[in-house]
């Protein structure tokens, strides 16, 4: 199994903390409260590059970029590449 197909393959254990939630609106600058859910689509997205370093997921795509913990599926933080 290819590395990212490990993390698509745990989609529905992805989820993240109250404080996750308040820092990846605010990061993003997002308008909805399931910021969850927008990670995940953002995760299946076909030009997404995901890696993993360490203990972390990363998740690229549209200028985002998405850590997940490799273990617990926690997203920790989101944030806008600066170029």
């Amino acid at each position: 199994m290819e590395k990212k197909e490990i993390l698509l393959s745990h989609l529905d254990k992805i989820h993240t903390t109250e404080m996750g939630v308040n820092r990846i609106k605010k990061n993003l600058n997002l308008d909805t409260n399931d910021v969850v859910e927008y990670c995940k689509e953002k995760v299946c997205d076909k030009n997404c590059y995901i890696y993993k370093q360490g203990k972390n997921w990363y998740c690229e795509v549209d200028n985002i970029k998405i850590t997940i913990n490799s273990y617990s599926y926690t997203i920790i933080t989101a944030h806008i590449i600066k170029k």
